[in-house]
């Protein structure tokens, strides 16, 4: 046996002193990354009403992600566990890990490839599709994406069908609510950008259609409708201004078989006075219906990354509204500040009002509030940041119609959060 294995070395010898000498073409690496959040909850989400105690808890994340990579192939692996602190048993014999992300891309060369399986959607600025990292649990999607890339143009085609289970028989009903399932039966996305060679100037075009899942769960009886969501988002950069914008419109039927005609519209303008410090304003306008008339006039920003954009405390699209579908403006101002090479922070103060006129009485009006955020950012070391944020909301009384709760009672929130992400391995052969 001993003169077996040292054969097998000898005859591999020749093979290792070749893997050697020539170029290195695979590539492993593997991160983890811990990351809890302590928050204290006072009206976050949604206003509380008057006389209701605060929250507070403890949410973690855990994830192990590997990934593979050779000239014409990689292969990512994700598995997370989240929850909050004490949720589960001491002795738990049925453990929520799962796989946020398990997908393989394929390179055909010449700008081509291909991505199939759970992935992270992420696109401009996560207006529309993001991955909402904010989120303990992040977003995904089981999809196929087609791609081509050059030097200045690239385009994406996104294809996905869902069903809940193996079937023999009875049609593709797909049930899904808000923790069952993807939000979408079906979904075809297109996506297309410019990046311009000698100015700072980018372009994407989106055009997205879902399926959505309006039939009888009862029957198992099937009726698709079809949602289209089209728009571009523009940019341009360069050593002080950052300006972007974003136009998109929506047509086609959404989940309760109403015919939709609405829109959004977006801006932000920041300015960078030295490497210290910068201003930024922004504005958003997103349409609401008051109800009736013959279309639906609500713009629905879908599965885009809401918490960046619409106030820290996710009171708009993060949550939903009490009543109607009154939409949102947004004004925004804000301030960014860098005292140090490890510390950053940024204050920023958002003006509210409701996009439709609701009509309700004389006594409430469009406006909904003002909300003040805060947030602090410092590196304590390599892959380890620790970051905190306060923010309040000084509502009215058509913010109490619109998402509930007692403007009267002071709302507020705020949290502190260390993330521990490391590469804990890396190699080539």
């Amino acid at each position: 046996m001993k003169t077996f294995y040292w054969s097998l070395v000898l005859m591999l010898l020749p093979s290792m002193a070749y893997t050697q000498t020539t170029e290195k073409e695979n590539e492993f690496s593997m991160s983890m990354q811990i990351r809890p959040r302590a928050e204290y909850r006072n009206g976050a989400l949604f206003p509380r009403l008057e006389g209701q105690e605060a929250a507070s808890f403890i949410n973690n994340r855990a994830r192990l992600s590997m990934d593979y990579k050779r000239s014409d192939l990689e292969i990512k692996m994700s598995a997370q566990h989240v929850g909050v602190w004490g949720q589960d048993p001491q002795i738990d014999k049925n453990g929520r890990f799962i796989l946020n992300e398990a997908w393989a891309k394929l390179d055909f060369g010449k700008g081509f490839f291909a991505q199939l399986g759970r992935q992270t959607l992420s696109y401009d600025d996560e207006r529309i599709l993001g991955g909402l990292d904010w989120n303990v649990a992040g977003r995904y999607h089981d999809a196929l994406k087609l791609g081509y890339a050059n030097k200045k143009n690239e385009v994406h085609v996104i294809l996905a069908f869902n069903q809940n289970d193996e079937k023999t028989a009875g049609g593709t009903y797909y049930y899904s609510d808000a923790a069952t399932g993807q939000p979408y039966k079906n979904m075809q996305t297109v996506w297309y950008h410019y990046k311009a060679d000698n100015v700072p100037f980018g372009a994407s075009l989106l055009f997205m259609n879902l399926g959505l899942e309006t039939g009888d769960k009862s029957t198992q009886d099937s009726h698709t409708r079809y949602l289209q969501t089209m728009g571009t988002y523009l940019t341009y950069k360069n050593s002080s201004w950052n300006f972007d914008g974003a136009f998109y419109y929506q047509m086609g039927k959404n989940k309760n078989a109403q015919k939709v005609s609405a829109f959004m519209v977006s801006a932000t303008a920041a300015y960078a006075f030295n490497n210290t410090w910068g201003a930024v304003v922004g504005f958003d306008y997103l349409s609401g219906d008051k109800g009736g008339g013959d279309k639906f006039k609500a713009f629905d920003p879908l599965y885009g990354t809401h918490h960046k954009f619409y106030g820290a405390m996710d009171y708009f699209y993060a949550s939903a509204f009490k009543y109607g579908a009154p939409g949102l403006i947004d004004g925004r101002l804000g301030i960014r500040l860098r005292p140090s090479s490890k510390v950053d922070m940024e204050l920023n103060y958002h003006y509210f009002a409701t996009a439709a006129d609701m009509d309700i009485n004389e006594d409430l009006k469009m406006v909904l509030g003002s909300e003040v955020d805060y947030q602090i950012n410092w590196t304590i070391m390599k892959d380890v940041k620790l970051s905190a944020g306060y923010s309040f909301m000084l509502g009215t009384k058509m913010m109490d119609f619109v998402k509930g709760g007692n403007h009267n009672s002071w709302q507020d929130w705020g949290w502190v959060s260390i993330n521990i992400n490391p590469k804990v391995f890396f190699a080539k052969w």
